[in-house]
């Protein structure tokens, strides 16, 4: 069939920016395919899985809300922030997924039912993550022992390595200077360090141990103490 043909990792990345309502039911009808009419196509429910703030900050309208991961990926704080937790001058640090054969990464999916809520956030997270320049569609699990996800198709944003596509991308470095980096940084939606103590608190609300943003947020603190004892 041919669903079974193009539901491959390259497909699955390869649509940017902008995104509209009709685009994520023609994806969703090329990636699942569907015997039905496109009428039915519409109606269906939207996935939107999220693994930084939109695990504790969703902003829009969802019907219902799963904790679980999605599998052979990793989160990392490599997408350089210039509009949320940084500036142009001085970006912060969000996170981003990297593939990562045999590793999992835990947040959580919304459902969106209702047209009108789908439309609105699309258009929410349009902007909000504007800076993610692809997105994929991904098989999210809520049971670690489970062969088979609980939803196919979910989407979720990711800020690609690629310079040409995504200028904001600021790599790998290491955790001090990372830390350094977030502690500094600070933008309209508020200090960088603030999405890492919560984004580390939320992870840890829903069970998880993510080693990378629990080795940064201890090195953050360490940072932000010796600030202190040196200001006294």
């Amino acid at each position: 069939m041919l669903s079974s043909f193009i539901c491959t990792p390259f497909f699955l990345t390869q649509f940017r920016l902008p995104f509209s309502l009709s685009q994520y039911c023609l994806t969703k009808f090329l990636c699942c395919g569907s015997s039905r009419n496109s009428s039915h196509l519409i109606k269906m429910a939207m996935w939107v899985f999220g693994y930084g703030s939109l695990i504790w900050k969703a902003g829009f309208n969802y019907d219902d809300r799963l904790v679980g991961f999605i599998k052979d990926y990793r989160r990392v704080f490599y997408q350089g922030s210039t509009d949320h937790r940084g500036t142009p001058e001085y970006p912060g640090r969000t996170v981003t997924l990297e593939p990562a054969p045999g590793e999992v990464c835990w947040g959580a999916a919304y459902k969106i039912s209702k047209e009108e809520d789908k439309e609105t956030a699309i258009t929410y997270l349009e902007v909000r993550e504007k800076q993610y320049d692809k997105k994929a569609y991904v098989d999210f699990f809520t049971d670690p022992l489970a062969t088979t996800p609980a939803i196919s198709g979910v989407m979720v944003y990711i800020a690609s390595p690629d310079k040409k596509l995504n200028p904001n991308y600021l790599g790998p470095a290491s955790i001090e200077d990372i830390a350094k980096q977030i502690v500094r940084a600070e933008g309209p939606s508020g200090p960088n360090r603030e999405y890492l103590f919560q984004l580390e608190k939320a992870l840890l609300q829903i069970g998880c141990k993510d080693k990378h943003l629990m080795d940064l947020a201890n090195e953050a603190r360490r940072i932000l103490s010796e600030s202190e004892h040196t200001a006294s």
